[in-house]
């Protein structure tokens, strides 16, 4: 089944390009069943982008998913037409009273700032309340995974000396969890940091769940509430090309960057990047939307806010 998405979301040119199977409001409309509710916060800079990384793996399942974007009210991103945003992302106010299956929340370019420090920080705090209420499970990425780890569970960030930058080999710690199925024993994930969740912070934290860890990049998935939340350090989600944007805008700006690790064949930045974690990204999201919110979520989607954790 492919995702249904709102009429000339950019997203569907792109990804048919790809011969990725996407439909608009209209044909899903003609479909006999009940579509999972997904809602996607999108911090990051580059909507576009990140709306196009994300629909291509949600679109990966034999679940018809219902996606709506959301947005931080009064924020208007310098890198998004005004247009894209006024006709596809909403703002809480608006969302506040309904009920999703599944919500992703995407990192933030605000990393090395203190959370309260972050203008829209009461905000976000107010949405990652009504997700524990309103959502039956939620996909921290990259800094939303490190601010609801903080915010929930006290859980602190630390700077790093370097950029955590390039893609690193990961291991399971419990490979009999369900969104690990069909994992290999190892596999890749692009990272581009400048902070870090401490180990040793999680294992003190008696409602978390250190899921998945590098011996490179440290913390990678942490798991609350059986399921009901994850937290992601990495970004699974990349397209192919995007350290390679990164790299490239890092060094126009005159920033110390060195070539992201494990990327370019050789640490040639003239060679096409290795893509190694393109399987992993697509089970990732699959089994997420599969075992954690089609199997978990109610029929009548009100009724998630009367569900306990799984």
């Amino acid at each position: 089944m492919p995702l249904n998405l709102q009429k000339n979301l950019p997203a569907i040119e792109l990804l048919k390009k790809e011969h990725i199977f996407v439909m608009d409001s209209l044909r899903a409309s003609e479909q006999d069943i009940r579509p999972l509710r997904v809602v996607v916060l999108n911090l990051m800079p580059l909507k576009i982008t990140t709306e196009t990384d994300l629909v291509r793996l949600l679109s990966n399942s034999p679940l018809q998913v219902e996606l709506d974007f959301m947005k931080i009210k009064g924020h208007q991103p310098k890198n998004t037409p005004i247009v894209h945003m006024r006709k596809f992302y909403r703002e809480f106010d608006s969302i506040c009273g309904d009920c999703y299956d599944g919500m992703i929340i995407t990192g933030a370019p605000v990393e090395q700032m203190d959370f309260e420090d972050v203008t829209y920080w009461d905000e976000l705090k107010c949405i990652f309340n009504w997700c524990r209420t309103n959502v039956t499970s939620t996909l921290y990425i990259c800094w939303a995974a490190q601010a609801g780890l903080y915010h929930f569970y006290g859980v602190p960030k630390h700077n790093l000396d370097a950029k955590k930058f390039g893609v690193f080999k990961h291991f399971v710690n419990d490979p009999y969890q369900p969104v690990f199925r069909g994992f290999d024993d190892e596999f890749y994930v692009p990272h581009s940091r400048h902070t870090e969740i401490r180990r040793e912070d999680i294992l003190k934290t008696p409602q978390l769940k250190l899921l998945s860890e590098s011996e490179e990049a440290g913390v990678y998935m942490v798991m609350a509430r059986g399921g009901r939340e994850f937290f992601i350090t990495g970004h699974s989600e990349y397209a192919p090309g995007t350290l390679h944007d990164e790299y490239m805008r890092d060094l126009q700006k005159g920033l110390p960057i060195h070539v992201p690790e494990n990327y370019y064949p050789g640490d040639d930045p003239s060679r096409p990047p290795l893509v190694r974690w393109r399987g992993h990204a697509n089970l990732l999201y699959t089994n997420w939307l599969n075992y954690y919110v089609y199997q978990e979520t109610p029929y009548h989607i009100e009724d998630i806010r009367n569900l306990g954790d799984l």
